[in-house]
């Protein structure tokens, strides 16, 4: 019988063999997410001779230039690389990140991460990780199947310790270090045996796999008539789940086996320290056969490379982690071992290799975002050989491209550079992690660590951080160092920096015979080019309050919030006040129907205009014309999203409705109702509150909508941190903070599951939307604003307003090519206002939308909070004020034409 399990082959097959830890199984391992996952047989067969060709060309065309590099820590850099290429004829410029590690330092080590708590099935970020097993740097890892439970498509190993094992793909590589410290890049398998008390034997197919579809012939599935090993490292109940098979499974603690389920599962987790045999079809005749409650089981293993077909002991291994394609070899950029057409295009990369003398392992991120174009798999190819890649492959990439790094004094790794999502870090299974084990060392140098650009009245933090002969963090505080700062534009004291004027300051501190110094440059009025309000419009309604949060743009491209106590608010049309960033009307005065409320920051001013504004209906469902869809972004999450007929309180109506489903999916899961496809329906003017009806579902879920602007632009609202309530409640949102630009789109309302506290939490449920409506203040900020025609001729001191002739006290006048006026003369003709400040000599006009700020013979001038050059400027005249009438109308909305004949000016509006 043992002959139908084990032919003579495996037999021999056992001997040197490494028998399988009984109490050792622990994940410490690699990461990645699979974008195109072999399990759904998506990404094809093996494309063996794609490479070269499209290599040479790119060779030619990439430029590459070391921008500068900075110690982690000792044994480890951080280098960053510009690289130019040319593509389609036109140039591309990206950024590279890539930590060097100097494997002859004993002090610096590789290991893997694995999602929380180190267990497999789990999913976190890669700072994530790398804070919770203290990495001084790591990078994203191994692909995996998004749809499964979490756990690594490729083989993996830490401490010698075998967590997954290799999956049975074509063209798949795997990097790993021996404990010699001795870097690898190859083809692994995996070959294992089963050995009952009995002395019977069966194939031992894998070591806490998912589900997949092998590349090898063998079978449709991979865990048909297979037996599968799952230890304590596997945290999810299904051991996989999607596996086509019904499982019999076998409880082994300490070698001996305890329990045994025929034909189902074990309704429990591994225990610690134990492992579950997990078999089907052979695999549960061999258990029912061979194996009983009470009898010893063993199991023995081995890696072998595909390449030289050499067994490789994983006791050997300091660490070893799964990727996909080899893209260098001897140097140069080789073949692709497997087919990249499902991975291509230019994107952010990750990749790991190392250097011909085995030296260096180089960890390499690829940077796609607003800085940087990212790179095709043939550029990342010519880019590693470049910098000295030996030998190198690729892993996870696009999203999943995440690099976090310890800067030098710091004491925790941050963000190296923004992902393809900006700030976020999308979950995954694993990661590479940078260690150090130096001991404490002497201070070697120290760094005053804050912000190098303050705004005036803003107070900052500065704080003395050192760093020992290892080039890690060490604690220089305990010096009471001392503090002082120059110039007067700056003062500190004990660490705590406020801003006073405009200028550049420098800090200086001091610890025993170590100090350092920075400087610190405060912004003025003049050193900006934009002062923006997070809310342009608001209702001009007593009682109305909004959120006025105000952000400068310097010249030299800083963005920084003004702190509240560093401006000047001025109230035009209405009484109210401004405090702790908030707007609120008390009361609005006699027969205005606009007003202005002026912020002003060291002389650069912009404003909030303020309209009679109502709700306004946007849609009540009861007329859908365009497509609404469920959407998720995890395959196992499913639903419905549609126009239904409502009920309840409802009845006789229609409503959204959104049903979800989401016990099949894992991690973060979004269940979508989709407005109008990919554009969502319309929002046509600045909103500063919207108000919606929600049946709830007391699933205590998330519950958000996705606004996109015209430039693509993504902005989420909150509708309700938690839905805690069964049926339907009015809900109202202020969208006066939310920086969202319009016109705009509502493209998704949604449920939000997120991965903390799952189990307080429904995976199912129906939630529904009614009666939305948003305030657009900007509709009618420009009602009531005179229309018409005036004409004026030069040194004529009269004007014709809609045919009526009408004195005025001063004639315009040619200066340089240029016709000046006063503004009043304008103003009074097409509404608005105009204020003189004697002391700036500036000009402050307002108009329905528009607040223009001019200064005497300047050029420079401010329309709505952003600074413009016009190719004159105001000046004064035997003691009056006149202003540029081209310049002052066209930016009041208004058209001037310019008759040379009769030496006329008309205005039309």
């Amino acid at each position: 019988m043992n002959e139908v399990f084990m032919g003579k082959k495996n037999k021999e097959q056992l001997r040197g063999m490494k028998k399988l830890p009984a109490k050792k199984w622990v994940a410490a391992s690699l990461a990645g997410v699979l974008w195109i996952m072999p399990v759904l047989g998506s990404e094809g067969l093996p494309q063996w001779a794609s490479g070269p060709a499209s290599v040479a060309q790119a060779a030619s065309s990439l430029n590459v230039t070391k921008l500068g590099e900075e110690v982690i820590t000792s044994g480890a850099i951080m280098m960053k690389y510009k690289f130019t290429t040319v593509r389609s004829g036109k140039t591309a410029t990206g950024l590279a990140d890539v930590i060097r590690v100097d494997l002859n330092n004993p002090y610096v080590s590789l290991d893997v991460m694995t999602g929380k708590g180190g267990k497999l099935t789990t999913r976190q970020s890669t700072g994530g990780m790398a804070a919770e097993t203290g990495a001084v740097a790591a990078v994203n890892g191994d692909y995996f199947n998004t749809g499964g439970e979490g756990a690594p498509i490729g083989g993996q190993v830490s401490g010698g310790v075998v967590v997954s094992t290799p999956s049975q793909l074509n063209g798949m590589y795997a990097f790993a270090v021996t404990k010699d410290r001795k870097p690898v890049i190859d083809q692994y398998s995996f070959e294992g045996l089963l050995t009952a008390e009995d002395g019977a034997q069966f194939p031992l197919a894998g070591i806490n796999k998912g589900a997949y579809s092998p590349e090898d012939g063998s079978s449709t599935y991979s865990h048909a008539n297979a037996a599968y090993i799952y230890t304590d490292a596997w945290t999810a109940l299904e051991r996989p789940k999607n596996s086509s098979t019904t499982p019999t499974e076998v409880l082994v603690e300490n070698d001996i086996i305890t329990q045994i389920s025929a034909d189902k599962a074990l309704s429990m987790a591994v225990p610690k320290g134990a492992y579950i045999l997990r078999t089907h079809g052979l695999g549960a005749q061999f258990v029912k056969n061979h194996l009983a409650v009470g009898q010893k089981l063993s199991s023995a293993y081995t890696l072998k490379s595909k390449s030289t077909q050499q067994e490789l002991d994983p006791a050997s291994l300091q660490m070893m982690i799964g990727g996909h394609t080899i893209l260098v070899n001897d140097g140069k950029a080789t073949s692709f071992s497997r087919s990249t057409s499902s991975i291509g295009g230019f994107r952010a990369r990750t990749a790991l290799g190392y250097s011909q003398s085995g030296q260096y392992v180089y960890v390499v991120a690829v940077e796609d975002n607003a800085n940087s174009a990212g790179m095709s798999l043939t550029e990342l190819q010519n880019f590693m050989a470049n910098i000295g890649v030996w030998k190198g492959m690729n892993l996870d990439g696009g999203g999943s491209t995440t690099m976090v790094d310890r800067p030098l004094a710091e004491t925790s790794a941050t963000l190296t550079f923004n992902t393809e999502y900006g700030t976020e870090q999308r979950s995954i299974v694993n990661g590479l992690g940078v260690y150090t084990s130096a001991p404490k060392g002497e201070v070697k140098g120290i760094k005053i660590s804050g912000s190098t650009v303050l705004l005036i009245g803003q107070k900052a933090t500065y704080s003395l951080k050192g760093y020992d002969t290892y080039y890690n963090p060490i604690d220089v505080a305990a010096g009471n160092p001392s503090w002082t700062a120059s110039n007067g534009s700056v003062t500190v004291n004990g660490g705590e920096a406020t801003a006073v004027k405009a200028g550049t300051a420098t800090i200086k501190a001091a610890s025993g015979a170590a100090s350092a110094s920075t400087e610190v440059t405060v912004l003025g009025g003049e050193n900006l080019s934009s002062l923006t309000v997070g809310t342009a419009t608001a209702p001009l309604t007593p009682g109305a309050s909004v959120s006025v949060p105000v952000t400068a743009l310097a010249e030299n491209g800083a963005s920084l919030t003004v702190p509240p106590a560093s401006l000047k608010w001025e109230l035009v049309g209405f009484k109210g006040s401004v405090q702790d960033g908030k707007l609120t009307v008390d009361s609005v005065d006699p027969g205005v129907t606009t007003g202005y409320a002026i912020a002003r920051y060291d002389g650069f001013s912009t404003a909030v205009v303020l309209s009679a504004a109502a709700s306004t209906p946007w849609e009540n469902f009861e007329n859908v014309s365009y497509p609404i869809a469920f959407t998720s972004n995890v395959n196992g999450v499913t639903g419905t999203a549609g126009v239904v007929a409502g009920s309840a309180e409802k009845a006789g109506s229609k409503v959204l409705s959104l049903s979800y489903d989401m016990t099949a999916g894992s991690g973060k899961m979004y269940a979508y109702a989709q407005l109008n496809g990919t554009s969502g329906k319309n929002i046509p003017a600045a909103a500063t509150s919207m108000s919606l009806d929600v049946m709830g579902d007391m699933s205590l879920n998330w519950l958000r909508a996705e606004v996109v602007d015209g430039s693509g632009k993504i902005s989420y609202i909150d509708l309700a941190k938690v839905i805690d309530w069964n049926g339907w409640k009015s809900l109202s949102i202020d969208l006066s903070g939310s920086g969202i630009k319009f016109p705009a789109a509502l493209k998704r309302l949604y449920v939000v599951n997120v991965e903390e506290g799952q189990d307080e939490r429904a995976k199912t449920g129906t939630v529904a939307f009614d009666n939305i409506s948003f305030v657009m203040p900007s509709l009618s900020s420009e009602a009531g604003l005179p229309k018409g025609t005036a004409a004026m001729s030069i040194g004529s001191k009269s004007i014709t307003v809609n045919g009526a002739k009408k004195a005025i006290d001063v004639a315009p006048i040619v200066k340089d090519a240029s016709t000046y006026v006063p503004i009043k003369v304008v103003l009074d003709a097409f509404g608005g206002s105009a204020a003189w400040d004697k002391n700036t000599k500036k000009i402050m006009v307002l108009r329905g939308a528009k607040a223009l700020d001019l200064t005497v013979n300047k050029k420079e001038f401010v329309l709505n909070g952003k600074r413009q050059t016009a190719e004159v400027a105001p000046l004064i005249l035997q003691g009056r004020t006149l202003v540029p009438l081209r310049l002052v109308s066209e930016q009041l909305g208004l058209t001037v034409k310019w008759e040379q004949k009769t030496k006329t000016v008309t205005i039309e509006s």
